[in-house]
């Protein structure tokens, strides 16, 4: 598709994108153009170079101008050409001889009237060029406001402005004829400038505006073809394709036209096949031909009574029972002639180009790494149940194992923790020692030695605090008595309510008890069960 920025927004009119100047071949700014293979081959002597020149304008627009001022022209430069009315600006794509032959190709006579070249575009053309550019895009939205909101049936594609910005061209597509007298009133009011309305097909919208097809390269139309022929739904049913139409549309709406690319090829493999409505004659019934693949041969029957099975046969078999039947003879059985096609496994090729990687690494759950020295935690253990608390509930503790299948005694793994240890420097070895309980106290170290390594410091006993006064049991002056307090009836009143829970009201600071707040699962005395 054509760059629309291209050639415009710099100050010298160097084209934008590609950097090439515009005389690139594979970018989008040279569409539709021509490889000049003439171009390093010089003319027989005391010819005159040809005087015309193609010149491309937006979105693939050529036209051919005569270049009767002898300007020296070369590919990508920019010129002011005579246009109806003022002047207009374009690229040059294409000089010399080769423009005769695309001329001829499109039907143009050289030698007939053909619009001049003025100059080469000058820095304040190019500025002018530019700024109409830009203004396209937001009056093509207003356009097509206006255009709804009169209520035609028709679609502004494109708005093309002359490079004095002096007319503005409005390409529309529509299914049936538009009377569009009152837009464009509306159009010369809104936008202050000449206006031209051109009707175009839908293949040429596709084309002017460009695109990408299903095969995920660049529109034909907007790239090298040219001519749009005709395309029908026959061409698919040659080529054995599905009728689907959003499969053999394009961007246009219409069938593709690389649906006529390879049609030759199918009808010239088509003529030594036998038709597609081929009826066979059998002893056993007739058969109705299914499927044709051309490029190997084979065509699928099946009979009228048994349409689920297809036997296939070869293009050369089917005519040798055809010349049976013109003589009006029936063959026994298709079956006789079938042919067994054996389905050969596609062979797998497919290599692990990283070598480590796997598809089903992630599948498996990792496996958690123990630590070291607590290898033996967590295993062999046996659930004991515990004799539940009076009114409460059972208490269930794991208990370790021994090797031999019971109960390990109490303190075993505590043991067991205690051998794998590393021996400190200084001590003695775990078999001598004694029991704490019957171990003789240790002598005073004299002063100035130091403490081995591994012993214990001794701190000496924490002093008693005599300045603390004793407290009695008598209650404090500061704080009211809470347990019996006078009623206004001269009697006494429990500081407990009537469920044997004591009140608050003696002490306003301590906080109430919620006796709606819900209690954790338990039974009854609030034990938590396990």
């Amino acid at each position: 598709m054509a760059c629309t920025n291209c050639s415009t927004g710099s100050k010298d009119g160097t084209p934008k994108g590609c950097k090439n100047n515009g005389t690139c071949g594979t970018d989008s700014c040279n569409k539709l153009t021509v490889f000049d293979w003439l171009s390093n081959m010089s003319l027989p002597g005391g010819q005159a170079p040809f005087n015309c020149v193609e010149v491309r304008f937006k979105n693939g627009r050529k036209e051919f101008y005569r270049n009767s001022e002898n300007l020296t022209l070369s590919m990508g430069d920019i010129v002011a050409t005579e246009a109806s009315p003022g002047h207009d600006i374009g690229i040059v794509t294409l000089t010399g001889e080769l423009v005769k032959i695309q001329m001829k190709k499109k039907g143009a006579d050289p030698d007939g009237e053909i619009p001049k070249i003025y100059r080469k575009a000058s820095q304040k053309d190019i500025d002018i060029w530019s700024e109409a550019r830009n203004r396209e895009e937001p009056m093509k939205v207003t356009a097509r406001e206006i255009a709804i909101r009169l209520n035609l049936e028709m679609k502004i594609s494109d708005i093309e402005f002359q490079g004095d910005s002096s007319k503005a061209t409005f390409y529309y597509t529509a299914n049936d004829r538009v009377d569009f007298r009152q837009l464009i009133k509306d159009f010369a009011r809104e936008f202050s400038i000449r206006i031209e309305m051109k009707q175009v097909g839908f293949r040429q919208e596709a084309s002017r505006l460009g695109g990408i097809g299903s095969c995920g390269r660049e529109l034909c139309c907007s790239t090298w073809l040219t001519d749009f022929r005709s395309v029908n739904t026959s061409a698919a049913r040659y080529q054995q394709l599905s009728l689907n139409p959003q499969k053999l549309a394009g961007q246009c709406g219409k069938l593709k036209c690389c649906l006529n690319y390879e049609l030759d090829t199918y009808l010239d493999a088509l003529k030594g096949m036998p038709d597609m409505d081929t009826k066979l004659y059998t002893e056993k019934g007739d058969a109705f031909c299914q499927k044709i693949d051309i490029f190997k041969g084979l065509m699928w029957f099946a009979y009228t009574n048994d349409m689920a099975h297809w036997h296939v046969l070869e293009a050369d078999q089917v005519k040798e029972i055809m010349s049976l039947n013109k003589q009006k003879q029936r063959v026994a059985a298709i079956e006789d002639y079938a042919v067994e096609i054996e389905d050969e496994a596609p062979e797998k090729n497919f290599q692990n180009a990283v070598g480590q990687d796997s598809l089903t690494r992630f599948d498996a759950p990792k496996r958690k790494k123990n630590k070291p020295g607590r290898n033996n935690k967590g295993r062999d253990k046996e659930t004991v149940a515990t004799a539940p608390a009076e009114g409460g509930s059972q208490i269930i503790k794991p208990q370790a194992q021994n090797p031999q299948g019971g109960a390990a005694p109490q303190g075993a793994n505590t043991q067991q923790r205690q051998r794998n240890r590393p021996q400190r420097e200084g001590q003695e070895p775990r078999e001598n020692r004694q029991p704490r309980e019957n171990r003789e106290p240790r002598a005073p170290r004299p002063e100035g030695e130091a403490r081995p390594a591994g012993e214990a410091r001794q701190r000496p006993p924490r002093a008693e605090r005599t300045d603390r006064p004793q407290r009695n049991n008598e209650p404090r002056a500061d704080k009211p008595d809470n347990r019996q307090q006078p009623s206004a009836e001269g009697g006494t009143t429990s500081s407990k309510n009537t469920e044997g829970r004591p009140n608050n009201e003696g002490n306003p600071n301590k906080k109430q008890h919620n006796r709606n707040k819900k209690r954790p699962s338990g039974d009854q005395n609030g034990n938590d069960k396990k």
